[in-house]
């Protein structure tokens, strides 16, 4: 794990950002040598039927187009 003082992770932030991102290599951030913030890469996304990614596409059904305006007698407020 890299250690990388607070001002310089601020001046490269996005770097640091990618780096961590592409090289999967965590970042600890010191403030006078105390550790103020740890830098991760982001989990790898689940995939399959328990992903938050398509987990309702089973539940929902098309019911027409729905641009196309109802009929006046469908309207409950013209009642």
């Amino acid at each position: 794990m890299e250690t990388m003082a607070i001002s310089k992770f601020k001046a490269t932030c996005l770097a640091v950002l990618e780096r961590v991102r592409g090289t999967g290599e965590s970042v600890l951030v010191t403030r006078r040598g105390k550790p103020v913030a740890q830098v991760v890469p982001p989990p790898e996304p689940e995939a399959g039927p328990g992903s938050s990614f398509g987990c309702m596409s089973e539940l929902a059904e098309e019911r027409g187009d729905i641009l196309e305006p109802l009929p006046e007698e469908d309207w409950n407020a013209l009642r």
